[in-house]
């Protein structure tokens, strides 16, 4: 399955989205993101809900091991020890959104949404989600080899539901 057979964003998506937003914005808090096999999909989303994408500082497309570098200071020892698609990595990436971003919510994500070869597990995906001044969550998934679609998909609306977690 690819975008253009479902057209658009399942409804779910977009409610749970509004309801992020809508959270965020009560009470005053902006979100960043940091997106690797998600290629940027939440952050259109976000930007996407009239009224209240303001809610939405940032995002961060860093797809390539040197964008997690450049971007938001991954150490690259940390990427040869464990992997792009990995805890440590996601949740670096996490610290990296706070670093760089004025946002009050950061999320990451790094996976595999297609087929992985030899370089780790289709359909992995790791998660770090965090609130400035309280601890990193991290969340891992495995949505096993359903598809690059589905699996991104199925991504965004975990990594949604991890912020709005943040958010309270």
């Amino acid at each position: 399955m690819t975008f253009d057979d479902i057209g658009q964003m399942p409804d779910d998506i977009d409610t749970i989205a509004h309801e992020l937003l809508t959270r965020a914005c009560r009470i005053g808090l902006t979100i960043a993101t940091a997106e690797s096999c998600t290629g940027g999909l939440i952050g259109a989303i976000l930007t996407d809900i009239e009224g209240t994408s303001h809610a939405f500082e940032r995002g961060f497309i860093v797809y390539s091991d040197e964008a997690k570098v450049g971007m938001l200071g991954v150490a690259q020892a940390t990427i040869d020890r464990h992997g792009a698609v990995s805890k440590a990595v996601a949740v670096a990436m996490a610290q990296g959104i706070l670093v760089h971003s004025p946002a009050d919510i950061a999320l990451s994500v790094t996976g595999f949404a297609g087929a992985a070869g030899a370089e780790g597990e289709p359909g992995l995906v790791h998660f770090g989600s965090a609130r400035r001044n309280h601890r990193i969550v991290h969340c891992e998934r495995r949505f096993g080899d359903v598809g690059r679609s589905a699996v991104r998909i199925a991504a965004v609306r975990v990594g949604l539901r991890l912020m709005i977690e943040a958010v309270g």
